[in-house]
């Protein structure tokens, strides 16, 4: 398979509105601690984790960065924390950008993106956001409503459909979701879409059915082409922090995820949920939205996000 390449995009700016309550909390309290700490002894490393935890950097991943930071002050009779703030960053920077972050396409027919996520996270919007980031990269997107449990989604992806100018697929409230996928692949090879994005449903609050009903969506998806779908994307609110991982978890359970969208990154304080999803899940973010507009959503770029982050604004 050939992969779609990603562009950074130059979106430092508001990247770095987006960040800001972020960095008031975690970036500029260590800044603080790395510039004006004299040595390295135990209250330094305590205040360091304390920091991280309270931002939602989860407990396995700021021992990973700690272990990391000790073991090179160890190695290298550093003494002081200064030394090791570039050091710290670098070794963030390998956590979020050591897997791929390219969509995967097809050398051949649409590429099938499963979109996932428990309501109110912001999904149907970063769907909408992610066929307008694809129509700016030339390319031709479906979109299908199989989120049939919920009227109000198939309405909302239908007017977000006209006002991008796509074409989507969908059916009555309370219809069958697999066939509403059905009936998208085939639209989507007929037509020579690029991409074909669907919408599911996401109440946990009958997590075994919705976890069967999505592995008989992925299942009628391959029977119509074989290695779909390409992408199983998960949008987590930012916002929600260690709920976000727990979400992540579960749909892992039945469909494979291969990347992330992390929504309302704008809205949040705890933006270090950032590190322990990609950290403790294996799993890349991809994509990042900050914003109602479709135009507030942009491709993940680790060494922007960072500069972002720790920017001295």
């Amino acid at each position: 398979m050939d992969k779609l390449k990603i562009s950074a995009g130059n979106f430092t700016a508001k990247l770095k509105k987006s960040l800001e309550k972020t960095r008031e909390k975690f970036a500029a309290n260590v800044n603080r601690l790395f510039y004006f700490w004299k040595k390295l002894d135990g209250e330094f490393w305590e205040e360091l984790e304390d920091l991280m935890l309270s931002s939602d950097v989860g407990v396995a991943t700021t021992g990973k960065i700690i272990d990391e930071l000790k073991d090179i002050a160890h190695k290298e009779r550093i003494t002081e924390p200064m030394p090791l703030m570039e050091r710290m960053k670098d070794y963030i920077a390998d956590i979020l950008s050591s897997r791929s972050k390219s969509l995967i396409k097809p050398a051949s027919g649409p590429a099938v993106i499963l979109v996932v996520g428990v309501n109110g996270v912001g999904k149907t919007t970063s769907i909408a956001k992610l066929a307008y980031w694809l129509k700016s990269n030339d390319s031709k997107v479906m979109l299908a409503a199989a989120d049939t449990f919920r009227a109000a989604a198939i309405d909302q992806l239908q007017i977000w459909a006209n006002s991008l100018g796509v074409d989507i697929i969908k059916t009555k409230e309370g219809g069958d979701p697999s066939a509403v996928c059905f009936d998208a692949v085939a639209a989507a090879k007929a037509r020579k879409a690029d991409y074909l994005i669907i919408d599911t449903a996401g109440r946990l609050h009958s997590k075994s059915n919705l976890m069967e009903e999505l592995k008989k969506i992925r299942r009628v998806i391959a029977r119509e082409i074989p290695d779909a779908p390409h992408e199983t994307l998960i949008v987590l609110d930012a916002a929600t922090g260690k709920n976000a991982l727990a979400q992540a978890k579960t749909f892992s359970e039945a469909a494979p995820l291969t990347g992330i969208i992390l929504a309302k990154l704008d809205g949040t304080a705890k933006g270090g949920i950032i590190l322990t999803i990609s950290d403790e899940l294996s799993v890349p973010v991809k994509f990042i939205g900050f914003g109602e507009k479709p135009e507030d959503f942009a491709a993940f770029n680790a060494a922007e996000f960072l500069d972002a982050l720790f920017a001295h604004e």
